[in-house]
């Protein structure tokens, strides 16, 4: 596998690598939501929420769009969906392993 391309499969891992990027990612599973309404469903601050959306959209993991004065965020695609249900495929075979794994602690 070529550097580059090693690289760029890093950064898109990182996208997945922090709890509060995966519950946004599990909020907006099934339906686009408003930075207010993901907010309200992790209860967390708007101001970290929309840096963990940057980071998101910049990876390129969700997509937005406007209409009127709010912003609308969703998975880019069912690729992303299907990629969330193979983590939650592979958790169950090696859930006990992970969770005693103190590697990765964060």
């Amino acid at each position: 596998m070529q550097n580059n391309t090693l690289d760029l499969k890093v950064k898109l891992i990182h996208g997945f690598s922090n709890k509060t990027r995966i519950q946004i990612l599990e909020c907006l599973k099934d339906e686009e939501k408003t930075v207010s309404q993901i907010v309200k469903e992790i209860d967390g601050n708007q101001s970290n929420i929309s840096q963990h959306l940057a980071c998101l959209k910049g990876c390129g993991i969700i997509a937005s769009r406007n209409e009127g004065k709010y912003c609308f965020y969703r998975l880019r695609n069912q690729h992303i969906r299907d990629l969330l249900d193979m983590f939650d495929l592979v958790l169950s075979d090696v859930h006990n392993d992970v969770a005693c794994c103190e590697n990765h602690m964060e």
